[in-house]
This record gives structure tokens, sequence and C-alpha cells, in this order.
């Protein structure tokens, strides 16, 4: 099937440092401009991102930072990348969430000045996910073959929940699945241990996803300025962090792991601190001081004469 396009569609993708828009790199960037005659033109661009790419994430897209070591940054590329582009509409999967914010911070820091006023964007993710809705009543549907009553009633739909996980378990018990790393394996089996590791995909910690595990089990930050860092990192170089977080607008249970990892990190901070040594008085010197005597007072003074002058004077007698 050919496009129907009055003008160029351009299919992009990128590959970061993280997701954070604000604060992460593009390393790759790949397009497919797609044009009104049904010719198509793909073009990539590797990118040194100025920045480390951490190792999770370069585990999931298999950019390193020695590949990207001698590569031009993005504000060398960005007059190239935008004429290629054009004045094409935009097309991604999970696009308008991600790539297109991403490409906009990039070309702003680069200060192209890249018009959006007149594109069109399709996000083929959002066409999947509203065609082949991810609701339980749909599941429900998908998976048993019939339609869920009383959806959203709680009864209902923890019996629905249950009987669609029966139904997942007997549709994929053969079905081989490829990650990210390109490993193949046979994930859904009927053994909550082996469903555990396959359906906790981030590894939470607090469940909120504000802190995860890391391939070495290292609890880390998963948002901001210190995302990808270990707690024990962050609190080393900026204690503040712990403080700032605590008082801030996070789930209570995010802050009960949050004071676990701090008690962590102080525990062994003081386990590492070499003792105070003792410093021993020199055997010469006394171990107390005597508390100085007080001077003697000196004898009172007969009255005379002198002092009743001067007593009269200053009482006005």
């Amino acid at each position: 099937m050919k496009l129907n396009l009055k003008r160029p569609l351009a299919f992009f993708d990128l590959e970061a440092t993280g997701v954070n828009v604000g604060a992460d790199r593009i390393v790759e960037i790949a397009v497919l401009k797609a044009m009104p005659d049904g010719s198509e033109i793909v073009k990539t661009w590797r990118v040194n991102p100025e920045m480390p790419i951490p190792l999770q994430t370069s585990l999931i897209h298999g950019i390193y930072d020695e590949d990207v070591a001698d590569k031009p940054t993005f504000k060398t590329l960005a007059a190239e990348i935008a004429a290629f582009i054009g004045d094409s509409d935009l097309a991604g999967y999970n696009s308008n969430k991600f790539d297109i914010p991403m490409l906009l911070e990039e070309f702003l820091r680069a200060e192209i000045d890249f018009d959006m006023s007149n594109r069109k964007f399709v996000d083929v993710q959002n066409i999947f996910h509203q065609m082949e809705q991810r609701t339980l009543k749909a599941a429900y549907k998908f998976y048993c073959q019939e339609d869920l009553i009383n959806a959203h009633a709680a009864e209902a739909d923890v019996i629905a929940t249950y009987k669609v996980l029966l139904g997942q378990l007997e549709m994929y018990k053969e079905t081989e699945f490829e990650n990210k790393q390109g490993v193949k394996c046979i994930p859904v089996v009927n053994d909550v241990d082996a469903l555990h590791i396959f359906t906790n995909i981030n590894k939470p910690v607090d469940f909120a996803g504000r802190l995860v595990y890391n391939d070495k089990d290292e609890v880390c930050f998963n948002f901001g300025k210190h995302k990808g860092k270990t707690t024990a990192q962050v609190f080393s170089v900026e204690p503040s962090y712990y403080a700032w977080m605590k008082n801030g607008d996070f789930p209570l249970y995010t802050k009960k792991k949050l004071d676990e990892e701090w008690a962590k990190f102080n525990a062994k901070k003081n386990e590492n601190r070499p003792a105070k040594p003792q410093h021993n008085a020199p055997a010469n010197k006394p171990q107390y001081q005597q508390k100085p005597q007080p001077k003697p007072e000196k004898p009172a003074q007969p009255i005379n004469s002198d002092m009743l002058e001067q007593l009269k004077m200053k009482f006005g007698k």
C-alpha cells in the first residue's frame, strides 16, 4: 500500500542517554522520509551527547560511550538534520510523548528555529493503543472469549483478572519472547517467581518508580538530575538531596525506602570512618588543675572624717 501524501512524511526515531527530555541527550537519530511519489530516503546520524551514557541505557540500545566519542555533537549536525526533514510532517512510535519533545529540545539548544506550527504529527503507538485497547475488559474478551459484565465493580474485576492470567498461561505456554538485549526465552509459565521477573520490567524499589534497582541490584534514582546514579553516589556528593525529597511531594512509601537507603549510607560511612587518636597527657603534666585561690580581703578601715565628708556629698546630708 502506498501512503496518500500531500507532502513528505518523516518517520523518525531517537536513541538517547535516557528519557528525561530536559536533561538527556540524543545519541542517534534515524529518519525515513516518505515522499508523495512513493519513494523513500533514509538517513541516520550518530551523535556525541557530550555526557556519559548510563550503562543501563547502553544495554538497551547498544550504543556505548566509545561508539560516539568521535562523532559530531547535535549542535554541529542540527542544521543538516533540520534541512533534511524540511517541511515534512512527522511520524513515529510514541513520538508525541518522547521523540518530538526531545528533538525540539535539542534544536533549541542548538539555536535552530524548527517551525512546528504547520506540521501534522502521526503517532503510530496511539493508533495501536486506541484500536487494540489495553483495558481489563478488552483483555477479558481477548483471552477468555467472553464479555465482562459489571466492569469496574471490584469483585467482577478481580475475578476477571484471575481468569485473564489463566488464559494468558494457556495462550503463551510455548511462546518464545525476545527481550531488548536479544535474549530469547519462554517467560509466561505457570510459576509465580518467573512471572514476577517478567512483569517487573523496571525493577522498582518504591513502586512509584522514583527508585529502581540497576543491573547490580543497587538502588538508583530514576528521575531528575541524578537519574541513573545510585543513592550512595548522590548522598556522598549532595546529602541535601535527601532532605529535599523528604520535604517534597513524594509518596510516603518512596520516603520510607529513601529513609532506608539514607540509614544504610550513614551506617556504612561510620564503619569506614577512622577512629579518632587518643591524646595522652605528657607524663610531667598534671592531670588536673587546681582552682585559683581567692585573694585575701583587705581588713576594714576605721571611719574617719574624710569618709564622712564623701558620704555627705553623695547623699546630700
